[in-house]
């Protein structure tokens, strides 16, 4: 991540005016798909413009608590959070993942926009199926996948239950200018976020909301999940753990499931 952010802030020092976004720097999809060691599964497809956008679902063995959107990170595809999701999944949760534009067997290019546009058709889409429809709804997201996960809780409170964030960025610039601080008053004036986590939390009021970040995390500074957390009103909890960047349910699983199952009552 630090040297494509490198790139993109060498990139934008060359020009004047920053009017384009450079998501590309931002991220890393991958094709390749590794196996879904899971029982009961669906893969669904849906259009968007000349796209075709894929998702999965990990059904649980008996009646789900709750039905929770999951959003990953920049890099890999569903297929690479799996032993993460699969966790909640044991636990009886129904898991919804998206495969956004680039990545997994979707087709077409990512970028901030297009990422807030599908995920919002993405989840209007799902909450239409019987068996979502019928159970408690959280969002989760993780990593720059916590961008557009507060985006929809932001937008939607009134369909969902809760929100959990974990290792998560304040905004897109802001982890931009954590990895290439060299750059940081350029960045600071130049790089306009089109939506971030540490400002759209500020709205979602009425839904219980969850913040899982290490003091470790080399990836995405602990000082960012807490600028969001700080900003959050309403109910909320904070859980630290010592670890890598998004391993808060290898360390804390039993203290995280407690807090999401709070939230489904």
């Amino acid at each position: 991540m630090r040297t494509k952010l490198l790139a993109l802030a060498l990139l934008l020092t060359n020009i004047i005016v920053v009017n384009a976004q450079m998501d590309d720097k931002f991220y890393y999809p991958k094709k390749d798909l590794r196996p879904i060691e899971w029982k009961n599964y669906e893969e669904l497809k849906f259009n968007v413009e000349t796209d075709t956008i894929s998702a999965l679902i990990l059904k649980p063995a008996t009646k789900p608590k709750a039905t929770i959107f999951y959003f990953h990170g920049a890099g890999g595809n569903i297929t690479y959070y799996l032993p993460l999701t699969r966790i909640l999944a044991e636990n009886n949760f129904q898991i919804v993942m998206i495969d956004f534009r680039g990545y997994g067997r979707s087709t077409g290019t990512p970028t901030h926009k297009n990422i807030a546009k599908d995920g919002q058709q993405f989840f209007e889409l799902l909450l239409e199926r019987e068996e979502i429809k019928k159970t408690p709804k959280i969002i989760y997201g993780i990593s720059i996948g916590t961008q557009i996960a507060t985006l929809l809780a932001k937008n939607n409170q009134d369909k969902i239950d809760g929100l959990v964030l974990e290792g998560a960025m304040a905004s897109f610039t802001d982890i931009a200018m954590h990895a290439t601080p060299q750059y940081r008053e350029f960045l600071e004036k130049n790089y306009i976020s089109p939506y971030s986590a540490k400002e759209d939390i500020k709205s979602v009021d009425n839904i219980d909301k969850l913040f899982i970040h290490s003091k470790e995390d080399k990836d995405v500074p602990y000082t960012q999940g807490k600028v969001i957390f700080d900003n959050a009103p309403g109910s909320k909890d904070f859980i630290e753990y010592t670890g890598a960047h998004l391993y808060g349910l290898k360390y804390e699983k039993e203290q995280i499931l407690q807090k999401i199952n709070k939230m489904t009552k």
